[in-house]
């Protein structure tokens, strides 16, 4: 085992003795690039600051997503000889790094870092599981093999497990068949810094061209060709463009398929970046054409900036669109969400409405403080 030296912004602050010994708690991913579970724990990490002591551990010895985290935040990137072959593997190595590192709690994210569970078992360390959503493999319908081990792994051993919607709510207790008191449903939230609602405003607008947007990452369930060939049915009708924040494995397929469709020119691909919030304040509308969501994080954010969502309707993506606006939502299929996106844009007029319901719905059900306050009680376990 070896152990990556912290670094800037995730460098451990210095100790001072009048500081209260922090909770250690250690987290385990299948990997530590920016997606959903690691934008979440960034953003507690930095709200809470030093409160505790990170450990995060990723079974592909990433960690980009530590370059998001605050000098405030006292953090760990462990790397780990990581054998692949079966969900049990790597149980005897894990074993070692909890026995040896004896945090105050365990945090295993998704099906992809399941082994710790296997590896906590019997317990060594008291323990959290917390389960986001599926790759597309699992899109549409649960692989038996995974539900008979998270049921041996989570729910015989009693482990709580905290989701991410009310759709794993119901997967965790109805296929899963973990006890309902097992289970907590712990949303999402976002809260956007005031600077950036700013500059949004002062903005120059360009009336002339719409510009559509979304943030995600480039994989196959996030399903960004749909969005692209959406895109180029708009974009025959009138000017405008659309920006792809986010980097992943499908970035060539996707600037092939803009090309072929002879809009290239009219889409750009901005990759990762640490901030995406400030691209995310230049669109006018937010187009999320997953297969599979739960309660997305970039979604939230764009509500929270007042841009108009249209959404395949997956996950609890049409419990969190206002009424006012559930005309931006489409099955997913890439006709459907195509005729969403145009019907959204031909009944511009109601974007104002639109905006106006979506941020009062996330600043008052899916803010940063009300996830904070119910994070703090699951980290405290």
């Amino acid at each position: 085992m070896a152990v990556i030296p912290a670094h800037e912004p995730g460098s451990m602050p210095p100790y001072h003795p009048a500081m209260p010994t922090p909770r250690v708690l250690l987290h385990a991913f299948s990997t530590f690039k920016l997606g959903g579970p690691q934008a979440r724990f960034v953003q507690l990490a930095n709200a809470f600051g030093p409160q505790y002591r990170h450990i995060v551990v990723a079974m592909d010895n990433c960690f980009d997503a530590g370059a998001r985290l605050g000098p405030q935040v006292n953090w760990q990137p462990l790397a780990l000889a990581v054998k692949k072959g079966g969900t049990l593997a790597n149980r005897g190595a894990f074993r070692q790094v909890l026995q040896a590192q004896l945090p105050h709690l365990l945090l295993s994210y998704n099906w992809g870092a399941i082994e710790w569970a296997a590896a906590n078992w019997p317990q060594v360390v008291p323990q959290v599981h917390v389960e986001d959503g599926f790759g597309p493999e699992e899109a549409t319908q649960q692989l038996p093999r995974r539900v008979w081990m998270r049921r041996a792994l989570l729910g015989w051993p009693g482990v709580p497990v905290v989701v991410a919607s009310r759709q794993l709510e119901r997967i965790a207790t109805q296929v899963w068949k973990l006890p309902a008191s097992q289970v907590q449903f712990i949303p999402n939230g976002v809260a956007i810094d005031p600077a950036y609602m700013e500059k949004r405003r002062l903005a120059p607008t360009n009336k002339g061209i719409l510009t559509i947007g979304t943030v995600a990452g480039l994989r196959p369930e996030k399903n960004i060709a749909r969005l692209i060939k959406a895109f180029a049915a708009v974009r025959a009708t009138q000017p405008a463009r659309l920006i792809v924040v986010g980097g992943g494995p499908e970035l060539a397929v996707l600037q092939q398929l803009a090309s072929s469709l002879g809009v290239a020119a009219d889409v750009e691909f901005a990759g990762y970046l640490p901030d995406p919030i400030s691209r995310l304040i230049e669109f006018d509308l937010f187009a999320l054409s997953s297969d599979t969501e739960q309660l997305p994080i970039a979604m939230l954010e764009a509500m929270a900036c007042g841009i108009p969502v249209v959404a395949t309707r997956v996950g609890d993506v049409a419990q969190i669109i206002p009424e006012v606006a559930q005309a931006g939502l489409a099955e997913p299929t890439d006709g459907a969400f195509a005729s969403a996106l145009q019907g959204a844009i031909q009944h511009r007029a109601l974007w104002p409405q639109w905006s106006h319901a979506g941020q009062q719905r996330a600043n008052e059900f899916y803010s940063l403080v009300v996830m904070q306050r119910h994070w703090q009680q699951a980290f405290d376990i």
